[in-house]
């Protein structure tokens, strides 16, 4: 009798990363390629790495896996994917952050946008841990003083370019206590809105710091 391959049902934990439609944000998928987040990655047993990279960042993906930082011992078991923008929504990206059909519950890393596609409110939505990157190269935005404020009101983890492992591990904590702190507040977010379908908040964090 011929054997039948087994499927292979290993839980899969994935890391979303999304700059949105418009402004580049070459910074954070540079930052986020590297073989040091990529190996913090795998030590929190991340098996996927899912980038959203708008206009320009097919190159930097492209460029990243032929150079040297792709050749490790633990990179190739991360499988790093990447797509320009779906016109349909992030909605499904964000479920697998999220960890759903029987998959593990990992996190997106998010430009700081309040609304539309793929943004804060979008991850909020579905109480996905959230880190939220400000792009301070833009004129005239607010996305440090949004992030900072989200963070004091412990929904998301504000993060910087330098120090993205850091901030990645400081997801963690977001995992531990998300059930604690979601049993101590209100679901409703009504200092974001009144959408009722919001999910619980994230704990927030500021990493301020940087790497010497």
């Amino acid at each position: 009798m011929m054997a039948v391959a087994q499927l292979d049902k290993t839980p899969r934990k994935t890391c979303f990363v999304t700059i949105g439609a418009t402004a580049s944000f070459n910074a954070l998928l540079e930052a986020v390629l590297t073989r040091e987040v990529l190996e913090a990655l795998h030590a929190l047993d991340y098996t996927d790495l899912l980038l959203q990279y708008g206009k320009e960042g097919a190159s930097i993906l492209d460029n990243f896996q032929k150079s040297q930082d792709h050749v490790s011992e633990v990179i190739p078991k991360i499988n790093i994917t990447g797509f320009d923008f779906n016109k349909q929504g992030l909605g499904q990206e964000m479920r697998a952050a999220k960890g759903e059909n029987g998959d593990l519950e990992g996190v997106v890393i998010s430009h700081a946008v309040l609304k539309g596609t793929g943004s804060i409110l979008d991850a909020l939505r579905i109480s996905v841990p959230l880190i939220v990157v400000p792009n301070s190269t833009l004129l005239d935005n607010h996305q440090v003083e949004l992030a900072e404020e989200l963070a004091k009101q412990h929904y998301v983890v504000h993060g910087s370019l330098e120090w993205v492992i850091e901030t990645i591990l400081a997801s963690l904590i977001v995992l531990i206590l998300w059930t604690a702190i979601y049993q101590q507040r209100s679901g409703s977010l009504k200092s974001l809105g009144s959408d009722r379908n919001l999910g619980p908040p994230a704990i927030g964090a500021t990493i301020p710091l940087a790497r010497a």
